[in-house]
């Protein structure tokens, strides 16, 4: 694991190409993107200077050094998104060796994949009519509480005109929006 003290353009090249050479996330500290943020304020400097000093050198070495970090960057983040894929279908979750920024990522990526993966049991559910999922392709009854003039419905399909305390028959979606509205109650 990295002190954050000797975080220096070495020990960025060293997690460079260990990044590069495995699939496993290398370890660091959890605040090791404020330690890199601090050096390559140093480092951003020195080249700033050297842009005056028209140092070609240092140029060079700031150019290599932004290059790996975006390097390292994108394969921690596809290494994470791997892990978060992984876990999302064997339900074991690790946090380990990520950084603090990363592991919100991961938790956030986790909880869109397990938000995904109910859509697709919900295809699969067996009572569909105790299912929301599976509802919103079916038909239900409303009544309507206010005068509705026609409209179309997010199928491109046109209803109405609807009458106060009249019985209609719409696709779950449409009636939700006019449950939502107060113009109308789904009736269970």
């Amino acid at each position: 694991m990295i002190a954050l003290a000797e975080l220096n353009y070495d020990e960025i090249r060293r997690i460079h190409r260990l990044e590069k050479n495995t699939s496993k996330l290398v370890e660091v500290e959890p605040d090791f993107y404020n330690a890199l943020a601090e050096f390559l304020d140093a480092e951003k400097e020195s080249y700033l200077e050297s842009l005056r000093d028209f140092s070609v050198a240092k140029s060079r070495d700031f150019t290599n050094l932004k290059k790996m970090v975006e390097e390292i960057f994108a394969m921690r983040e596809k290494k994470i998104l791997s892990r978060a894929l992984i876990a999302s279908r064997t339900k074991e979750a690790s946090e380990e060796h990520m950084a603090q920024p990363e592991r919100r990522l991961f938790n956030e990526i986790m909880k869109l994949l397990d938000a995904h993966e109910g859509l697709l049991n919900g295809f699969f559910a067996a009572n569909a009519s105790g299912n929301k999922r599976a509802r919103k392709l079916e038909r239900v009854s409303i009544k309507i509480l206010a005068d509705i003039p026609s409209f179309v419905g997010i199928d491109m399909k046109e209803y109405g005109p609807y009458s106060k305390g009249q019985k209609a028959e719409l696709p779950y979606e449409i009636a939700k929006l006019l449950d939502g509205r107060k113009l109308a109650e789904i009736e269970e």
